[in-house]
């Protein structure tokens, strides 16, 4: 838009005031403070919860005789239109009017009139976008959740058909005892069942209604509370005006929730990243999760988990947003509080797209199982277990911890691992080694001996994996 162009534009943005709240002034609104300050651009995302508790409250307001029966199927047969309007996408949203809130309102009033004009009676937008939402964030953990639930099925279902598959475990990204692929797929289970028990709380806390704490204090009407949070699904109404209406505690816990989950997230991307490298070679992802390079043609880059690895610092800027919005404000509602809606929509999208990505992704995980069967004799990985066996012997562990340092420092020198030794050279360290030594130094011996449960044993695995997937299909 040309200079020219653009203050005519503003000047005749400046020639409307929002009818809501302009009678106390004498002049317009700046054109860039209206633009400034005008939310609808990103809260007209709240429609349809806005709606929802317009509705609530004008059935509330009926009961209580604000209303009468024929002002109220006007105004939800008004609202039902408008509705229909914003999902075909033929409604005119205007930025005149700020936000989506009065966007709808005006749009009431010009169809069925005075009666429209009613509808705001025993409320103020600070209670209304309060409840708006909580709504839509209601709605979108019901969401969530299913995804969540979806993406554990997938990782304890890997899991269970790796149950035997032997790889390295790792402390420092150093080999440091066997275990199965199929135990370290459950390690990620049990970082997303706590997110999703992180998200429960959330929904809990938030399931509160505001509605009816108007501006700060309340209203002098005859309302209902209880009618209204009842109607909209909520647990309960607020106990608290004035904390109820500037309140966004349940955001940050998302985003928090978010947050953790996302690095969650990034840390099993990181080990996708890892296992596909050709210095792992633990895993294939198929091509529908890579993508190629410009110039090497023999690149495969695994950019999905990359992708997720690299948004967790998105959703975390997001809280720390939410975090940092709300740290200085008094009581009650404040118009930064405007700010708190951007940052909550992303992480949530983030968050969606997230799932997605693993939700599709896990069950393709290809295990190459000789490569992490070859990665596991590598780096000394039963040398706990020969520690274990002199103890049983009769060794002082800090004794067989010393022994088995001697073994390996040999093994190192001679490029053997402990279980190619012959036994004459292992029985050069401890008299009490005897040929029975070899069935805990193989590592199918190693982590089938973690036969408890928490353990990394097959048997344990699959035990385990029963019991995840019993919990995660006892939600539905």
């Amino acid at each position: 838009m040309s200079k020219s162009n653009k203050n005519k534009t503003e000047q005749l943005d400046n020639s409307a005031t929002n009818a809501s709240w302009g009678g106390r002034f004498n002049e317009p609104v700046d054109a860039f403070v209206a633009r400034f300050t005008a939310s609808v651009d990103f809260d007209q995302r709240l429609a349809m919860q806005d709606i929802q508790g317009s509705i609530a409250h004008a059935k509330m307001l009926a009961k209580v005789g604000v209303l009468t029966a024929d002002e109220l199927k006007q105004i939800i047969d008004g609202l039902a239109q408008i509705s229909d309007e914003i999902n075909q996408g033929k409604f005119a949203w205007s930025q005149v009017l700020e936000d989506v809130h009065m966007n709808i309102e005006a749009a009431l009033t010009e169809r069925i009139g005075i009666v429209g004009k009613k509808l705001h009676t025993g409320r103020s937008r600070n209670d209304q976008v309060a409840t708006d939402i909580r709504l839509w964030l209601r709605d979108q953990i019901d969401t969530i959740k299913p995804q969540i639930s979806q993406l554990q099925q997938n990782i304890i279902a890997l899991a269970k058909s790796e149950a035997s598959t032997i790889m390295p475990g790792f402390t420092h990204l150093q080999t440091a005892q066997p275990v199965t692929f199929g135990h370290h797929l459950l390690a990620w289970n049990e970082m997303i069942q706590r997110d999703y028990e992180r998200l429960c709380d959330c929904r809990k806390r938030l399931n509160q209604s505001p509605l009816g704490s108007a501006a700060l204090a309340g209203t002098s009407y005859p309302i209902d509370r209880d009618f209204t949070a009842s109607e909209l699904g909520f647990s309960k109404a607020s106990e608290n005006s004035l904390d109820s209406v500037s309140d966004r505690d349940f955001a940050i816990e998302f985003c928090a929730f978010a947050s953790l989950m996302m690095t969650h997230f990034s840390r099993i991307s990181e080990e996708l990243i890892l296992w596909t490298s050709a210095q792992f070679q633990f895993i294939d992802l198929p091509d529908r999760f890579c993508t190629g390079s410009s110039i090497m043609p023999q690149k495969k880059n695994p950019d999905v988990p990359e992708l997720v690895r690299g948004k967790t610092g998105r959703v975390t800027g997001q809280l720390i947003s939410l975090l940092t919005l709300m740290k200085s404000q008094p009581l009650a509602y404040n118009k930064d509080n405007q700010e708190d809606k951007e940052p909550l929509f992303d992480a949530v999208d983030t968050v969606q797209d997230c799932l997605r990505a693993f939700g599709d992704m896990i069950p393709a995980i290809q295990a190459n199982r000789d490569s992490m069967f070859e990665a596991a004799r590598r780096g000394f990985s039963t040398a706990t277990d020969l520690a274990d066996y002199l103890v049983c012997k009769g060794t002082a562990f800090r004794d067989s911890h010393e022994v088995v340092g001697n073994a390996v420092a040999y093994g190192i020198e001679n490029s053997k691992d402990l279980s190619e030794m012959s036994l004459e050279e292992l029985q050069k360290f401890s008299s009490l080694i005897d040929q029975d030594v070899f069935e805990v130094l193989t590592l199918e011996g190693s982590v089938a001996a973690r036969n408890h449960q928490g353990g990394t044993a097959p048997e344990q695995v699959k035990a385990a994996a029963d019991r995840a997937l019993k919990l995660v299909k006892s939600r539905s």
